[in-house]
């Protein structure tokens, strides 16, 4: 039976929440806490457990099925983008890649808030508390080996590619390093995933959640602002249901409804861009532009190579390939991270005259760029490769991106999904990191004697041609627009410094914090799900520490 009132109330029972929940219960047993997620509790369902499955569950019933507007720099093409309609949000449906990014990432966001608590340094002990680190050897004092999150490494079920793959990035010197979560990932490293033998950790199942009350399937229309002697208060969160019933929160509101609804929630509630509000007819209750800007997002380029030997079974859809244990993961064994030229870095960036200082020095960090080489054909956009063991896809993946984009309403129906728009390639600085990456990658599979042992060419769509090192920007750039997605890592749409302060509170609402992807206010070059973590149990100290 759901109370008229509860100490706190956590809007969005996904990675973030669940983990705040949890923690907020163990901390402090004597707190009522109300978690609302909009989706269904999926811990039992067996699809979901099978981490391995994760492509299925996209665009389906545990999907949100958002849709990015027409994209301006990608002549219009309209992408979706994945996030997880579920207790235990993203964590439900997504691939696992359990990577934490490089430390001077964390350290630019701890510069630009002026809180050395968001420092690597300030967060290791929040990413060391999340995990049960894959490997028992590993230095205690980067890894955590008693957390709730579990996870394996790629390179354990030993894919038949492997070594020679290993010898192709050798060649353009690119070192193997065994463990590419101590804050310097470049190299090539080994992929880690939050499953152990194929078994998905859902952030809900991982994180105690039985003594916390979790209403489901339900969404919330907005937050109830209160104004008390000149000073805004939330006070309440109001349900999108026939009934619009009203919950008391005692304490604080928690918005962590991610980054495409988290500022969705907020405009609803008459907190953003007043013009934006005056569209739709919503009452300003406070004016804070800067709700919904500063999106980013990684994107990704994918190619497919046919294999110079496929009868060996070296790739998913062959016969051949079918040790039980190479579908107890995504079949990868690599991530490489490396950094482009500075100087022809520096030259992009010196076209982006819009982009801010605080941009160029996140690009200038090392403007990374990941690729990895999976042993399956994945269908992304043209040509429709069947995955019947012939060919395998490489993906190109833009990790410090600086182009900005925007979360608007629709209308002010909290039932509409919001207007996305990541701006993908709006800078050069972008574009050249994906053409180097491009170009990067043709080096590895044909330019060395190891990579032409793997592959025959690249297989590219009717009328297309293949692109190579010595491809013209324009050729690059035209595959990018036509090939372009997302890594379904978006950030930054309620930025720490301009929505909220340090401490995660709304700027000018009392009681009011926002605890999700969407306060990062700057990329990081990691699977976006370990920074969560470790922000949420960061932001759950916070909280205790100040009830």
């Amino acid at each position: 039976m759901i109370a008229d009132s509860y100490d706190y109330i956590i809007i969005g029972g996904g990675t973030a929440g669940s983990v705040v929940a949890a923690r907020l219960k163990e901390g402090a047993p004597s707190l009522s806490i109300l978690l609302i997620e909009a989706g269904s509790d999926v811990s039992s369902r067996a699809d979901v457990l099978d981490g391995t499955q994760w492509a299925r569950l996209l665009r389906g019933e545990l999907d949100w099925g958002d849709l990015t507007v027409p994209q301006a720099h990608l002549d219009g093409r309209v992408l979706p983008n994945f996030s997880g309609k579920a207790l235990g949000g993203s964590s439900a449906i997504n691939a696992g890649g359990w990577t934490r990014g490089e430390k001077e990432n964390y350290d630019v966001w701890a510069q630009l808030v002026n809180d050395p608590r968001w420092s690597y340094d300030g967060l290791l002990p929040y990413f060391r508390k999340t995990e049960t680190y894959w490997d028992p050897n590993g230095d205690p004092t980067v890894h955590g080996f008693d957390g709730p999150i579990r996870m394996e490494a790629a390179g354990d079920r030993q894919y038949p590619l492997r070594e020679k793959v290993k010898d192709a990035w050798a060649a353009v010197g690119v070192s193997y390093k065994r463990d590419m979560n101590d804050g310097n990932p470049i190299g090539l490293g080994e992929l880690i995933e939050n499953r152990v033998n194929g078994v998905r950790h859902i952030a809900s199942s991982a994180y105690e959640l039985k003594n916390v009350e979790v209403l489901t399937e339900t969404l919330v229309k907005r937050v109830l602002i209160t104004d008390k002697a000149g000073l805004k208060v939330a006070t309440a969160v109001e349900l999108a249901d026939a009934s619009h019933r009203i919950i008391m929160a005692r304490r604080e509101i928690i918005v962590s409804a991610g980054t495409y609804r988290s500022p969705q929630i907020l405009m609803l509630s008459g907190l953003g861009p007043r013009k934006e509000l005056q569209k739709h007819a919503i009452e300003t209750i406070l004016d804070l532009p800067d709700v919904g800007n500063n999106l980013q997002d990684h994107c990704c380029v994918n190619q497919w190579w046919k294999l110079r030997e496929p009868e060996k079974g070296l790739s998913v859809g062959s016969s051949a390939f079918n040790n039980p244990v190479y579908f107890k993961g995504l079949p990868l064994d690599f991530i490489a991270t490396q950094s482009v030229p500075k100087e022809g870095l520096l030259k992009a960036l010196s076209t982006d005259k819009e982009a801010s200082s605080e941009l160029h020095a996140v690009a200038l960090q090392h403007g990374h760029i990941e690729i990895f080489i999976t042993y399956l054909a994945l269908n992304q956009g043209d040509p429709l490769i069947i995955p019947d063991g012939t060919h395998v896809t490489t993906s190109t993946l833009c990790m410090l991106p600086t182009s900005r984009g925007s979360i608007r309403l629709k209308d002010a129906n909290p039932e509409s999904l919001p207007l996305i728009d990541p701006n993908y390639l709006a800078t050069e600085a972008d574009q050249y990191v994906l053409r180097e990456g491009l170009r990067k990658t043709h080096a590895v599979l044909c330019e060395t004697e190891a990579g032409r042992e793997l592959i025959v060419s690249e297989t590219v769509e009717e009328g297309g041609r293949a692109v190579s090192s010595d491809s013209t920007d324009e050729e690059l750039n035209d595959l990018i627009r036509r090939r372009l997605g997302t890594m379904a890592h978006p950030a930054g749409s309620l930025s720490m410094g301009k929505v909220v302060d340090s401490e995660l509170r709304v700027k000018g609402v009392d009681r009011l914090r926002v605890v999700d992807a969407s306060v990062i206010p700057v990329p990081i070059a990691s699977h976006i799900q370990n920074s969560v973590y470790a922000l949420a149990e960061q932001a759950a100290d916070m909280i205790l520490a100040s009830s």
